[in-house]
C-alpha cells in the first residue's frame, strides 16, 4: 500500500478501493463500512460482524459501573 493510491469520486457518488488497499486491509466485495467524519476528513471503518464481537466484554461487570450522572 503506497500514499499514492487515490480515487476519484463518480458522477454516481460512488468510490473505488484501490486493490492495494482492499489486499492489505483483506477487504472483501460486499462488506460493510462506517463513515466517521475527523476533522477535515473522513475515516472509513470496516463493521464488524456480529459472531466477530462474541466474547468482547467477557468478565465486565456493571457493579461499581460511574457513568455522566455521577460527575460532580
Amino acid at each position: 500500500m503506497h500514499a499514492k493510491d487515490t480515487a476519484r469520486l463518480s458522477t454516481k457518488y460512488q468510490i473505488s478501493i484501490p486493490k492495494a488497499v482492499r489486499t492489505a486491509r483483506h477487504w472483501e466485495a460486499g462488506q460493510e463500512f462506517a463513515f466517521i467524519p475527523k476533522g477535515t476528513g473522513v475515516l472509513l471503518v470496516p463493521v464488524p460482524a456480529p459472531e466477530e464481537l462474541a466474547g468482547l466484554a467477557r468478565g465486565a461487570r456493571a457493579e461499581g459501573y460511574r457513568d455522566r450522572a455521577d460527575r460532580v
